[in-house]
């Protein structure tokens, strides 16, 4: 006879998380369950975003867990699902917790939670349709939005920030990157590049360190009389 001492614990573990509007006040619902026994657990923020919500509630049940467990985990977000199973966060955390594009990974705090889980646990990931009927989801789906319906005694997602986006134009050092959100460096540019012909020049450009997208700004355009180029050539 086998030993319960030494049985790893199949646990499943749904979860739903919800932010509205998005961002704004939002909260995680997740149901427990071992051996027919379910336990329900749900945590209200006053701004965060409904991704957060997501990876949220799927890291704080299993860092529920006490002891090494077989999970199953059953959500909604393709955005959690596809980070495990297509190994996303492999490739992120290869590449410094950047995107294929170069940008910053979003949610990084709680992405290294899960890694964490991960290690400690055997977990599966399973998506299903939400809004489906499924029982489950239905259920944390309620537990989600009732955590921060009433707005009072909310939480604050200390590892929420806002999201940076790309700026319209890029103008100073420091100003961040259109294609991948990195603060761009001033370049000095040299005489070499100057062209006897232009009635200017351009005396700096703005280079993006990471992808290497280049900026030429009005501030740095200098006139110049072809009398003053003859000593430079």
């Amino acid at each position: 006879m086998e030993d319960w001492r030494y049985t790893t614990p199949n646990i499943e573990l749904f979860s739903d998380g919800s932010a509205d509007p998005n961002p704004g006040p939002g909260g995680y619902g997740i149901i427990l369950r071992y051996n027919g026994i379910s336990k329900e657990y749900s945590r209200g923020f006053s701004l965060t975003t409904n991704n957060r919500m997501e990876i949220m509630g799927i890291v704080c049940g299993l860092e529920m867990l006490k002891t090494k467990s077989n999970v199953h985990v059953y959500t909604d977000s393709n955005y959690v699902v596809k980070a495990v199973n297509d190994k996303w966060i492999e490739s992120w955390i290869r590449k410094g917790w950047k995107t294929s594009t170069g940008a910053q990974v979003q949610n990084i705090d709680l992405w290294k939670r899960l890694c964490d889980m991960l290690e400690k646990h055997n977990v599966t990931f399973n998506w299903i349709k939400g809004h489906d009927g499924h029982p489950e989801n239905e259920r944390c789906d309620i537990l989600a939005k009732s955590s921060y319906a009433d707005n009072e005694s909310l939480c604050v997602d200390e590892g929420y920030e806002p999201e940076k986006k790309a700026p319209q134009k890029v103008l100073k050092e420091g100003d961040l990157c259109k294609k991948c959100l990195t603060p761009v460096i001033k370049k000095t540019t040299s005489y070499k590049s100057i062209k006897k012909n232009k009635a200017y020049h351009f005396e700096y450009y703005l280079l993006c360190p990471n992808c290497k997208a280049m900026y030429m700004v009005e501030e740095a355009k200098v006139f110049t009389k072809q009398d003053n180029l003859k000593g430079l050539f």
